[in-house]
């Protein structure tokens, strides 16, 4: 996370070359594909150094959110783009696709596929991603 926000700063420093070379050396070491165009909030954790995690470019990933290995963060058939709220939790293999919301403290979990919004507070598995749970 220390080298996102390097380059990251770089980028809105409209300093040019730097981001996008960083942005490479982080594609050949960790095989994660983190662009500094996303938006990625304080406290954002990928785990296992981000291995095999691929965000849009247009992503927006809310403070505190822990992403773990092989996430998938993507548009769908030119529908947009996920918005990630506040202390998510995103399990291993999952995918979130296409312009939807996920809410604020929600839960995805392992291999599960998001294709809708999600409520705050849920707990959502399976494929299609359904919700099983909602805390309190």
């Amino acid at each position: 996370m220390r080298t996102y926000r390097i380059m990251r700063y770089l980028y809105i420093k409209k300093i040019p070359f730097l981001p996008g070379l960083i942005m490479r050396l982080i594609r050949i070491i960790y095989s994660c594909d983190l662009p500094y165009k996303c938006n990625l909030g304080q406290g954002v954790k990928l785990k296992h150094n981000g291995l095999g995690v691929v965000i849009h470019p247009k992503a927006i990933i809310g403070d505190n959110t822990q992403i773990y290995q092989n996430v998938s963060i993507a548009g769908r058939n030119n529908r947009g783009t996920p918005i990630i709220g506040k202390r998510v939790f995103i399990g291993a293999g999952a995918c979130v696709l296409g312009g939807i919301i996920i809410g604020d403290d929600a839960v995805i979990g392992a291999n599960s596929v998001v294709i809708d919004n999600i409520p705050p507070k849920a707990v959502v598995v399976g494929i299609p991603g359904k919700v099983v749970k909602i805390k309190k």
